[in-house]
């Protein structure tokens, strides 16, 4: 896994005042799931340099995860201008990857 989650996360405010498109995976770095997503991620991502990737680390009493109401990992939220456009929730494939992004880029 190249990057790992980051246990600093921005807040609710900060994320909703996010200019721009974002896709925001929340996850953990032990999480099988997510590990298994790595390769799938970065590489639908290498193709859409125009969208800010943040990978946040989830878990119980996390604040931000919570306001996303995320329960499975790894949960990818694609958001435009800090508003969920549409999210993806264990995606096992390059084609869903790239159709949500598609979605979140194609509606500019």
């Amino acid at each position: 896994m190249s990057n790992p989650y980051s246990a600093k996360a921005p807040t609710s405010a900060d994320v909703q005042a996010m200019p721009g498109l974002t896709l925001i995976e929340f996850g953990t770095d032990w999480c099988g799931h997510c590990q298994a997503a790595q390769p799938l991620v970065e590489k639908v991502l290498g193709d859409y340099p125009e969208v800010k990737h943040l990978k946040i680390e989830d878990g119980s009493g996390r604040p931000l995860g919570r306001s996303f109401r995320v329960k499975l990992w790894p949960t990818l939220v694609l958001l435009r201008d800090g508003v969920e456009v549409t999210r993806l929730v264990r995606p096992t494939s390059i084609s869903v990857i790239e159709e949500a992004l598609e979605q979140l880029v194609g509606e500019g």
